[in-house]
């Protein structure tokens, strides 16, 4: 049996699930007999993700921009059409920042944080939370995927760091509003972790062995370890947390 049977039948959406921790998600959650919508802005890797799945009969792709509200929106109603119900959204789907000075950072790298990193985020939120106040029984869980930039400064990472802290306040915010209503609403906080966000988009690959030796423990988090307590954060189990953003970090908040 899985170590992660408590997800068995969850119908779970997971955004940017084509690759790194989404990907890594699915492929879990999968083996643990969830029911998964997956999303990407890459149809063609979400669908090899797709294919490759134990359970394909339990797993419908749909191509997703989440900085498009009408995509997350249809993205949710998937759920609702193939499983009846939303039980957990994983709003995982990002991108990085070329690292650049503040004062080198030009509006449309601004904008376009904003869009995907915060909006696609709150958009996701918004239309969870709309099914799952609708759904019998209501209720559900929001896991949003933040960053060590969304509680702390990040040098050279500018406007990354103000679309992740937009995305733990928006945690924030309706943990506290829709609490009552049975919806947890939880972001983990990771540190740099070898994904192709960091090494690719984020365009950090040079600067690999730089952050290693910035934190505590002399090395990155895996993506296995990040995933692992994002699963964590989601458990039917884990029902009184509420609220928070979670940092992952081999100890950099401690200093």
């Amino acid at each position: 049996m899985s170590r992660w049977a408590m997800f068995h039948d969850q119908v779970i959406c997971i955004t940017g699930a084509a690759s790194g921790f989404g990907k890594l998600m699915a492929e879990t959650l999968d083996s643990a007999g969830a029911r998964l919508i997956i999303s990407d802005v890459n149809v063609e890797a979400l669908e090899a993700v797709s294919g490759a799945m134990v359970n394909t009969d339990r797993v419908v792709s749909v191509a997703c921009d989440v900085a498009v509200e009408r995509d997350v929106e249809a993205l949710v109603a998937a759920a609702k059409q193939h499983f009846g119900r939303l039980d957990i959204m994983v709003n995982n789907a990002g991108l990085g920042s070329p690292p650049k000075l503040l004062t080198e950072v030009t509006e449309d790298e601004m904008d376009l944080n904003y869009n995907v990193n915060t909006k696609g985020v709150f958009f996701g939120i918004k239309h969870a939370i709309r099914q799952m106040l609708a759904q019998e029984p209501s209720g559900g869980t929001i896991l949003n995927v933040a960053s060590m930039a969304g509680i702390g400064a990040a040098p050279l990472l500018g406007a990354y760091a103000a679309a992740k802290h937009g995305v733990v306040g928006l945690t924030k915010t309706a943990a506290y509003e829709f609490g009552r209503q049975g919806i947890r609403v939880n972001a983990i906080c990771p540190f740099f972790s070898p994904t192709p966000l960091v090494t690719q988009e984020g365009g950090l690959g040079e600067r690999m062995d730089t952050l290693q030796k910035s934190s505590p423990m002399n090395r990155m988090g895996s993506p296995e370890e990040m995933v692992e307590v994002m699963l964590q954060l989601m458990s039917p189990h884990n029902s009184f947390m509420n609220g928070q953003a979670v940092a992952v970090d081999g100890g950099m908040s401690a200093i």
